[in-house]
């Protein structure tokens, strides 16, 4: 099912004349430089091709005859164009090195070059071309040890290179009697017989599929059996799996291109990377990456046409609250497949097939679900997954994201399945392992901010819907008339911090949150008898002490015994509770501040 609608992406791309796909046996290559030949065979020029970039020199992207696999230790040359020991048979050597390693690259470098020599001879001789004709008299002439007297020789020795007859506009590979030559010689290569898997005819099918690319700088083919163990039937490699040739280019150049470094299809979280695609065009299929990576708000801001602007609010609005925008037709099928890197090959986190109504209603009841009253106007409306995730990790560094939570939590949005409990166990411990942080000025982290009480109430609103604990609500907002023990336990902790900031000011070395927190949401009957003793204190100090008191008497009202512990949810609900009055508190000062 994955190859086939890769398989059928490829095709739709092929179609659209607005993209770039190669066709079968091709494949985009970095080249820097070019061996410009007159008709004779005589090198006439060295082009630099590559691209200034600033400081940098950015090798060009052309499409060329490729193999299609990751060349290794053995000796394979490509068709029209190679790097500098296949090409010219040298190599830049070191100084440092030994003689006897010098004298091995040597050899080696000769014998890459003598296979390219035969490779274009095979595939050229007997062709009408005279730009070929010109590079296999260049080959037949050239000595290898003039290389280190060309121009550019120090940066060219680890560089790639193609061909260009002089006076011509394209290069070598550009004519059309050599791209037929290589496409003949490619389809019969390193083929059998065999009925394909995906169209379900009989064809010659691939020994080995072409590598993918740009997860997480790995390459490594997506179907491979590069041990005895993984083989049956006597068949070899990828003969077990067979999959007719073009099929097998069309389904890898279709996942190169989603995984592309500019693609807007795809997002990396922790070790996966997630691609996306519909059968169709649909707007969905480009807004769905910014969505997850939380880009919409920066895009907004700096976006000049206010249409777009208004496109992105109103997408964004419509997903939450459950609307169908117009101009998107929900019946599309939509696909999104979850790959982590891996030696031998990629390893395949999770397939999600859908159509994109189902995705909208999905990725809009994320939103409802996360949706709380935010502490500042600048906290994102619609959070992004890599920043909820990294709320969970240590030091706030995306290095130290569990990549099973991310692939958990990502499936969790795609199909619509409870957060993963170990995404509450993690905000938790991170709440309490920050309780007494601070930051590089010395004020202390909030660690019941925004994000973490908006995951908090995600996970539980989540849980107690779809196990049908309707009796347990949570709200967006501070819910005064709830009755639940840990929810009122986290408000009367937050009254009793801020009694002790009213009788102490500020400016407090220690406050109960930092030496408390993590007692108090865990086993509050040895804790909140200490706490409201203090709180007495506290309220006598205070100017305004009885306010304080009042409110205290309020919740104790809903508490009817301090439990001795509480669950994971439970302490999850006691977060929600203390951040909940918090923001009830800020939200008054801010309204008392306005009516001066």
């Amino acid at each position: 099912m994955i190859l086939q609608a890769l398989n059928n992406y490829y095709q739709r791309l092929s179609a659209d004349p607005s993209v770039d796909v190669p066709e079968p046996g091709f494949a985009p290559q970095k080249i820097s430089f070019c061996f410009v030949l007159d008709r004779k065979g005589n090198l006439v020029q060295m082009r630099d091709l590559r691209k200034v970039e600033g400081k940098r020199k950015i090798p060009r992207m052309l499409v060329l005859p490729s193999l299609g696999k990751k060349r290794a230790s053995g000796i394979e040359p490509n068709f029209l164009w190679d790097k500098a020991e296949y090409v010219l048979g040298a190599i830049q050597e070191d100084e440092k090195e030994t003689q006897e390693k010098r004298e091995k690259k040597r050899k080696r470098a000769l014998k890459c070059w003598k296979a390219f020599k035969r490779l274009q001879h095979k595939l050229g001789n007997g062709i009408e071309d005279e730009g070929m004709a010109a590079l296999l008299i260049f080959l037949d002439t050239w000595n290898p040890e003039k290389a280190n007297q060309l121009s550019y020789w120090e940066e060219m020795s680890s560089s790639n290179f193609v061909f260009q007859i002089d006076g011509e506009r394209c290069f070598l590979h550009d004519h059309k009697i050599l791209q037929s030559a290589w496409v003949d010689y490619w389809c019969q290569l390193d083929v059998e017989k065999s009925v394909c898997l995906v169209s379900n005819e009989s064809t010659y099918v691939s020994k080995l599929h072409p590598v993918i690319k740009n997860i997480m700088k790995n390459e490594a083919p997506l179907v491979s059996f590069n041990l005895d163990a993984f083989e049956s039937y006597g068949k070899i490699q990828s003969f077990n799996a067979p999959i007719s040739k073009p099929i097998a280019f069309a389904y890898t150049t279709a996942l190169n291109h989603l995984l592309a470094q500019n693609s807007r299809q795809k997002v990396r979280i922790g070790d996966t990377t997630t691609v996306f695609w519909t059968e169709k065009p649909s707007k969905v299929e480009d807004l769905l990456a910014d969505l997850f990576e939380g880009k919409w708000e920066k895009e907004e801001a700096q976006a000049e046409d206010t249409g777009l602007r208004a496109d992105l609010r109103l997408f964004l609005e419509a997903v939450r609250d459950g609307k169908q925008m117009p101009g998107i037709d929900p019946s599309v099928p939509f696909y999104i497949l979850g790959l982590a890197p891996n030696a031998s090959r990629l390893a395949v986190r999770f397939w999600q097939v859908s159509t994109v109504g189902q995705m909208q209603k999905r990725i809009g009841q994320h939103f409802q679900d996360l949706a709380i009253e935010r502490s500042f106007a600048s906290d994102p409306e619609f959070p992004g997954m890599w920043q909820l995730l990294i709320e969970t990790a240590v030091q706030h560094k995306t290095d130290n994201i569990n990549p099973a939570l991310a692939g958990s939590f990502m499936r969790s949005i795609l199909t619509g399945s409870p957060y993963p409990q170990s995404m509450l166990g993690a905000i938790i411990g991170r709440i309490k392992a920050e309780q007494a942080l601070k930051d590089r000025n010395g004020k202390p982290v909030n660690n019941v901010n925004y994000l973490r009480a908006a995951m908090i109430k995600a996970c539980l609103v989540r849980k107690f819907r779809i196990s049908n604990q309707q009796q347990m609500e949570v709200t967006m907002t501070l819910n005064k008339e709830s009755a639940n023990t840990a929810y009122c336990l986290g408000r009367l902790f937050a009254i009793l911090e801020k009694a002790q900031r009213d009788a102490l000011g500020q400016n407090i070395n220690a406050t109960i949150r930092d030496r408390y927190y993590g007692a108090a949401s865990t086993t509050p009957a040895s804790t909140f008898p200490i706490l409201l003793r203090l709180g007495q204190h506290h309220i006598q100090k205070a100017e305004y002490g009885y306010v304080n008191d009042r409110m205290i008497e309020e919740v104790m009202c809903n508490i009817e015994r301090f439990p001795a512990h509480l669950s994971l949810d439970e302490q999850g609900l006691f977060a929600l509770g203390y951040y909940h009055q918090r923001q009830d508190f800020y939200k008054k000062n801010t309204e008392n501040s306005n009516k001066y």
